[in-house]
């Protein structure tokens, strides 16, 4: 860079900050000591939005896709900071702290109750969206990737480099990698090679003292707790350094869809006695939807998707004898890449190219409610029976089994903060979703989708009720405040994480003692905890 170029280039930075400054300005005066915080501590121009920017509501909206947790009543940030460098998140987390403002961090916006992006107190948003690079080495098979990138992005820059190379982690590409990681990170290949955060072996974050900690000096306890144990409750992850893993390059996909009228029932009966013993290369998905029947009346659809990892000559010997009920054969197969094997499962259907994946736009924005079990013995035919009937009142429901065995039977629970491992048949998400004329009725839908929840507490696991913490539900735990719950953290903590919370409290308790990093379901520390509630299951 010439240095006539330079001067100018400061000369306009200074010039882009004093605008976004002149606009903090006239905000309440809650503010105005974070602004002159953020001027007098950086270097270089911090981008930032208030809501007298004209851009302000458009980055906000951007990467929402829950619009249960976006209306004009929602509490909105402060302020949104969209960083450039990484000084530029420790200067803002520095001046939250010195000015008592909490900090909420969204990197893809999935967030299922948007506390990436609502917080009940005065709170500014750092949006990791200008962190994208992605750095993959094929000397090494590992990958440098930053928090704001997407899972399409990662997958589809892995593809660019190596037809033998993949990675393990979620099925919708517009997820953001910095929550999807640090809560665990499941898809397709997790029979085969376990969760995403299995794969981590380094990271970039910052502390609550603004401090840029790799594993090398954050320690092995932090460092743990971050690999699944959600990251927005010990700082603002920057980057993760993971393993990349081996994939063939020709996979094998095939897709099957029966009714009720079909035998679906037995079917779906039949592969929970199946799922979780089946060779590791092979994934069957099933999804759960309403639908018309031939007939005219309302319905269920119960859809199988596979992957296989190889091709369609190895993977017919193992349906054939693994699952033969589910009357697949060669002309059901479609040999593809792993890439557009990735947007096979992202569901899409119309011979879109992979450069699709490329599409930061979230894929279905709209209002929902979700929640999540895992499953250790198959669900008798009688009860899917009157489960059907519990799912036509819902009218707009999805169900998805995920299954786990293979690779998630030989990773102990402590590994890492995710315990969700032997013993687990499939994982299953439950939503609800609605439209925007239908959002009056809010309330019903997530009425509705407890009853649910309710009426299959019998048939999944128990002491506790686990959950997925990606599929965040603060039904398990909320008295309203904004912050955590402490009386009944032990209730959700337990649900997520088992005996694993009791190692993330103490480990929060050294990294956060302050507890700055917090939202309604954060790890808090254990000083805010009474001794009985931190005797997990005892």
């Amino acid at each position: 860079m010439n240095r006539s170029f330079s001067i100018l280039l400061s000369l306009l930075s200074a010039f882009l900050f004093s605008i976004s400054w002149e606009a903090a300005a006239s905000h309440p005066v809650e503010g105005s000591n974070f602004f002159q915080c953020l001027s007098l501590h950086s270097k270089s121009f911090i981008p930032l939005y208030t809501k007298t920017n004209s851009s302000y509501s458009t980055i906000l909206q951007a990467t929402i896709d829950n619009l249960r947790c976006y209306s004009p009543t929602t509490p909105k940030p402060l302020v949104i900071i969209t960083p450039l460098q990484e000084s530029h998140i420790q200067t803002a987390v520095f001046c939250s702290r010195r000015y008592g403002l909490q900090v909420r961090v969204r990197s893809g916006g999935h967030d299922y109750e948007g506390l990436s992006y609502v917080a009940d107190s005065t709170f500014i948003m750092i949006d990791m969206t200008n962190f994208r690079e992605i750095d993959v080495n094929t000397e090494d098979n590992t990958a440098w990737v930053q928090a704001g990138s997407i899972l399409g992005e990662l997958y589809y820059k892995i593809a660019e480099k190596s037809k033998y190379l993949g990675f393990s982690a979620g099925l919708c590409p517009t997820i953001g990698v910095g929550g999807h990681f640090s809560g665990g990170g499941f898809g397709p290949m997790v029979r085969k090679y376990g969760v995403a955060a299995d794969h981590i072996i380094d990271a970039r974050m910052v502390d609550c003292k603004g401090r840029i900690l790799t594993r090398a000096t954050m320690g092995e306890d932090l460092f743990w707790a971050i690999r699944g144990g959600g990251g927005a409750s010990f700082g603002v992850i920057i980057s993760y350094k993971i393993n990349l893993v081996a994939v063939p390059p020709t996979v094998t996909t095939f897709s099957v869809s029966k009714t009720l009228e079909e035998g679906a029932s037995k079917l779906l009966y039949r592969y929970q006695q199946v799922i979780d013993k089946l060779h590791e290369d092979l994934f069957i998905r099933v999804s759960i939807l309403p639908t018309t029947s031939k007939s005219g009346n309302s319905t269920i659809l119960v859809a199988f998707n596979c992957l296989f990892l190889g091709g369609a000559k190895d993977l017919l010997p193992l349906i054939t004898t693994g699952f033969p009920e589910l009357g697949v054969g060669s002309n059901d197969f479609k040999e593809m890449s792993w890439l557009q094997s990735v947007v096979f499962f992202a569901g899409y259907t119309n011979g879109e190219s992979t450069d699709i994946l490329l599409n930061r736009t979230p894929q279905f924005r709209g209002y929902f409610k979700a929640k999540s079990d895992f499953v250790k013995e198959p669900i008798p035919e009688s009860v899917l029976e009157n489960l059907w009937q519990i799912l036509l009142e819902g009218e707009t429901f999805l169900m998805f089994f995920l299954p786990f065995g293979g690779k998630m039977n030989k990773i102990p629970e402590s590994a890492i903060p995710f315990p969700h491992r032997k013993g687990n048949i499939y994982n299953i998400q439950y939503v609800v979703r609605w439209t925007e004329q239908d959002n009056p009725q809010a309330d019903k839908h997530i009425a509705w989708i407890r009853k649910l929840y309710d009426f299959m507490a019998p048939y999944v696991s128990k002491n506790p009720r686990e959950a997925y913490l990606n599929y965040r539900d603060l039904d398990l735990g909320r008295d309203g405040s904004g912050e955590t719950s402490y009386s009944q953290a032990v209730a959700w903590g337990s649900k997520y994480f088992k005996n694993n919370f009791n190692r993330l409290l103490h480990v929060k308790t050294k990294a956060d003692p302050g507890n700055f990093f917090r939202n309604e379901q954060s790890i808090p520390p254990l000083r805010m905890m009474d001794v009985e509630d931190v005797l997990i299951n005892k």
